[in-house]
């Protein structure tokens, strides 16, 4: 016992000097938010502080994509944090349509936080910090969830500020498909009555060309033009992306409020094919916008054929986050729920940086988040960016962690650093797990969904780099109807018809 406490006070003082030296570093100057490299990531399994030297890691560490112990006391992971949810919406579109999807659109943290969580949440804005684990069927390998959650979203629909919604909405050929422009149409018409008088809409449509249908319009006595808008809307030409945000980014602007919340709702199958195509060249059009006017991105992708790359990158680089609709469903919960209650962002550029024990851990590794990886020693430079969530949001990061034999006690301190979204001031939070809650078939029913969904996606992406302790698909999905049975949740039951769904196209 008197080692167990030896190691956490070395470990907070480590943590506790590193934020005397680093918490004023970072300010908000408007700059361009990036890593030295000019990416949003970098090297991620460097010490902090920052070694003299690099870690090294085994061969067979790297190909595993895990993280050997440092000989530094300092053994940490961060990344942005991300709320987007579509790949998981568009992988079961294309599994319901008998086919596999490409294993570059599975990001195994969308589908992890698809699901609903039972983490407690805080009073006010920031994040409360779930850390819990459990031991895999595999020799001492567990995984350690996570898990970060924000206020709940309003309980009176009324209290929040008001919103500008630009939507910016594809009308090109390809969007006359079923369930695409027509399903858009009828979600926004039913969203358009439930947005409050002093809410603004602008809607602004691309094909070949693009073009602003509407102006920012006071939603009081003016609905009836916001639905003529809508209503008119056909399909006609090529996809010109890059026009379509271009003019929806200039028409937030022109539409600018203050103390309102302003963003740009992109609805595409995002198969960009006309005029710029240059993903780079798109993302520099919306980097503007977000650095000198705030204005976020809310990313809804539609269609059989998606493009499912770009639409990421466009609201990674947007400060927003992306969905999926895939039916009538899908479009009643993201534009009539989801939408109007998560108007306002409680953070700004949060991430989260883990700090694993290395007398207890041998190795890990991060479960996704491939592409929303930060330099350790950026997690309090407050010009890197991070990502923007909502009241009512949270996010769950899994890890695979190999601990040592016959180690025990603390495993793992995780905190999250956010700005407030109106004074840009920065906040942390921490957790901490001293202990691993037995089996993970044991563990508590949310845990055990998170680890099916992440299971699940390691299955589809087929990488060669199995997960520890993964069961085949006809287990995962027999976990999946056990627990949808005990959560009744309609959500864990469709993970299971899921996951057969994948099960018959791989026999």
């Amino acid at each position: 016992m008197e080692r167990q406490r030896t190691r956490q006070v070395i470990l907070a003082l480590t943590l506790a000097g590193g934020l005397l030296l680093t918490g004023c570093g970072g300010s908000d100057d408007g700059g361009d938010k990036s890593s030295a490299d000019g990416s949003k990531g970098g090297s991620y399994d460097s010490g902090f502080p920052a070694p003299n030297q690099p870690q090294g890691e085994t061969d067979s560490d790297e190909s595993r994509g895990e993280h050997a112990a440092p000989s530094s006391p300092d053994y940490l992971s961060t990344f942005a944090l991300d709320v987007d949810t579509a790949s998981y919406g568009y992988a079961r579109r294309t599994l319901a349509e008998g086919r596999r999807p490409a294993p570059s659109t599975i990001r195994p943290e969308e589908f992890v936080n698809s699901f609903r969580q039972d983490y407690d949440r805080p009073d006010g804005n920031g994040f409360t910090v779930t850390v819990d684990g459990a031991r895999t069927d595999r020799d001492d390998w567990s995984l350690v969830r996570v898990g970060l959650a924000t206020r709940g979203a309003p309980a009176d629909p009324d209290d929040r500020r008001p919103a500008a919604l630009t939507f910016v909405i594809d009308i090109s050929g390809s969007m006359a498909e079923p369930g695409r422009l027509d399903l858009a149409q009828q979600s926004l018409d039913t969203m358009t009555e439930r947005l409050h008088d002093d809410d603004s809409v602008a809607v602004v449509t691309f094909s070949d060309q693009a073009e602003t249908v509407l102006p920012m319009t006071r939603l009081g006595g003016h609905r009836g033009r916001i639905h003529e808008a809508i209503d008119g809307l056909e399909p006609t030409y090529s996809t010109n992306l890059a026009a379509g945000v271009e003019t929806g980014y200039r028409t937030a602007v022109e539409g600018l409020r203050k103390g309102a919340t302003n963003r740009v709702v992109l609805i595409s199958d995002a198969l960009a094919n006309d005029g710029d195509t240059s993903p780079d060249s798109i993302l520099d059009r919306i980097d503007t916008a977000r650095r000198e006017h705030g204005i976020t991105l809310f990313g809804v992708g539609v269609g059989s054929d998606y493009g499912d790359a770009l639409m990421e990158r466009l609201a990674d680089k947007g400060d927003g986050h992306t969905v999926y609709v895939s039916g009538a469903d899908d479009a009643e919960k993201v534009f009539c729920e989801q939408l109007p209650q998560n108007i306002d962002l409680t953070a700004r550029d949060a991430k989260a940086q883990v700090a694993f024990d290395p007398e207890t851990v041998a190795s890990f590794r991060l479960i996704g988040y491939d592409d929303r990886r930060v330099a350790d020693d950026d997690f309090r430079d407050d010009r890197v960016d991070g990502g923007e969530v909502g009241p009512g949001h949270t996010v769950t990061a899994l890890y695979a962690v190999r601990t040592r034999p016959g180690a025990d006690g603390h495993l793992a301190t995780a905190t999250v650093r956010w700005q407030d979204p109106k004074t840009r001031a920065p906040h942390e939070e921490s957790g901490q797990l001293d202990t691993l809650d037995g089996s993970l078939w044991d563990a508590s029913p949310r845990f055990q969904v998170d680890a099916v969904a992440a299971y699940f996606a390691d299955a589809l992406r087929d990488s060669g780099s199995r997960l520890p302790g993964r069961p085949s698909l006809s287990e995962l999905a027999n976990r999946a109807d056990h627990l949808a049975d005990t959560t009744e949740d309609k959500a864990v039951r469709q993970l299971a018809d899921t996951i057969r769904e994948a099960r018959r196209l791989a026999d």
